[in-house]
């Protein structure tokens, strides 16, 4: 098994993208490949295509569109990078569908990042330099309207109690946990704080262990159940 938690070298990160549109897929590459720090590998224009070219090429990130022929990105997801999955690739979903279901399958698939086509570029690189080293980035936007129904459906089955934290979490880490729940990336949540970008994911990084949650929207889950989501007086 490869580890790439911990990207220590100057290796450009090697992204996979599936997009059944052949204007998506010119524009991601233009974009990805003029960072100094990615590289394109392979595109494919329908999942079964996605699959079988990110388990030969082995790349650091997947780019993987839902609405795609011969297998949605929804199956890709969960074929790359579900909880069977031996060995499993980071997946970030890219889609132009703004749809709860997509999120919540998308996430339980194991996808790592969910973001919208008009997220525009600059949120694009960070999704993946985010996958590439473990993070994770949901459009803001969709992480604030997902977890309010956490709280305005308190007893919808899909909605259970918030575990109890392994460890209880710092003040500090508190406050990282109520800007995640507010939508906010880490950059903002690094100049709200006025601490340095890697601080934030070192907090991050210990809420997770404590929470036992996979990504940020299940730290923003916990926050809306638990009450730590509001603005603190």
């Amino acid at each position: 098994m490869t580890d790439r938690t911990n990207r220590t070298d100057r290796t450009p990160i090697r992204v996979l993208i599936a997009d059944d549109q052949d204007m998506v897929r010119t524009g991601f590459r233009f974009f990805l490949d003029a960072q100094p720090d990615m590289t394109v590998v392979a595109e494919a224009s329908d999942g079964e295509s996605a699959v079988r070219l990110a388990r030969e090429v082995r790349p650091d990130v997947c780019l993987l569109d839902i609405r795609m022929p011969r297998m949605d990105g929804l199956e890709a997801t969960r074929l790359l990078a579900g909880p069977d999955v031996a060995d499993p690739l980071r997946v970030v979903v890219v889609t132009t569908f703004d749809l709860d279901e997509y999120v919540y399958g998308a996430l339980r698939g194991g996808a790592c990042g969910f973001l919208l086509k008009d997220s525009g570029p600059t949120l694009l690189a960070e999704a993946v330099r985010a996958a590439a080293v473990g993070d994770s980035l949901v459009s803001p936007s969709i992480t604030v309207r997902l977890l309010k129904h956490v709280t305005a459906e308190p007893a919808r089955p899909a909605a259970p109690t918030a575990p109890s934290p392994r460890e209880a979490l710092t003040d500090r880490e508190l406050d990282v946990v109520r800007l995640v729940a507010l939508g906010h990336t880490n950059a903002e949540i690094a100049a709200s704080m006025f601490v340095s970008l890697s601080t934030v994911k070192t907090h991050l990084a210990s809420i997770q262990l404590k929470l036992a949650a996979r990504n940020r929207v299940e730290i923003a889950a916990w926050a809306w159940q638990t009450g730590h989501a509001g603005d603190r007086s």
